[in-house]
């Protein structure tokens, strides 16, 4: 099967623009379109957004995505799913996506184009997704039962004699639990810089301290160590991490969207 040509138009009449989005929305292209425009939103709220200069990117799979031009988050979008109508209304070209569970509309109104493409992607490429250090933290503050049931934080970069505790909280039985990450594999340096976190806490309160080091695996004999050492270990995977931030950033971002 040929594989369809991109076509680009530069500083387009409107006509014309309009000719190549009505094509490309009936093929289910993927559509791009820098130009001036302006959004009005209805349905879970309803917004509106004034003129200027914007990127709309229409996805093969029917979802919308409005931006300015700084930022990495779309200003306006619209999940896959949509339908599309689009026509010319005297100096200006008008699209609607148009979602029916939950009923909402989005129309981007364009008074001029400075740049549309059609455009056939192929994506076949696996996608692997992974977290540093600090993102493993955020998502344990995000969401505390990735470190353990009833998991209770209290700060996070703490500072103590030896340096900066990751986490520290408490557990369902109200004993301190100050917990050190690790992106990789967690060698018996890890385990001793905990044992030396739990230490120092230990010397400022009244109560049970545990520590806990949570890492994707443990290195020889590191568990052996931690055994030694009266210290716990977690699995916590990246991968995991990582979704749950983006789970959170399309939360906020939903929720904005809605305001």
């Amino acid at each position: 099967m040929s594989r369809k040509p991109t076509i680009t138009l530069e500083q387009p009449n409107l006509k014309d623009a309009w000719k190549l989005v009505r094509e490309a929305l009936s093929e289910r292209r993927t559509l791009l379109i820098v130009g001036n425009c302006w959004v009005d939103y209805k349905g879970r709220a309803r917004s509106k957004l004034e003129p200027g200069e914007r990127i709309v990117v229409v996805k093969e799979d029917g979802s919308v995505l409005v931006h300015r031009p700084y930022g990495y988050e779309p200003v306006n979008w619209q999940p896959p799913g949509c339908l599309f109508q689009s026509r010319l209304d005297g100096n200006t070209l008008k699209i609607r996506a148009i979602r029916q569970k939950p009923a909402e509309s989005i129309n981007l109104i364009f008074d001029q184009v400075g740049l549309v493409s059609a455009l056939h992607l192929v994506d076949t490429g696996r996608f692997s997704l992974y977290a540093s250090e600090e993102d493993m933290q955020k998502a344990i503050l995000l969401e505390p039962s990735l470190l353990e049931p009833h998991f209770r934080p209290i700060s996070y970069e703490k500072k103590v004699e030896p340096g900066f505790i990751d986490v520290y909280g408490t557990d369902e039985k109200g004993r301190f639990v100050v917990v050190e990450i690790k992106r990789k594999t967690a060698g018996r340096k890890a385990a001793l810089q905990l044992a030396k976190y739990v230490e120092a806490i230990r010397g400022m309160v009244k109560r049970d301290v545990r520590g806990v080091l949570a890492a994707p695996r443990l290195g020889k004999n590191v568990q052996r160590l931690l055994m030694t050492l009266g210290l716990d270990f977690k699995a916590l995977d990246p991968k995991k991490c990582a979704e749950i931030l983006t789970r959170s950033r399309t939360r906020k971002l939903a929720d904005f969207f809605q305001d």
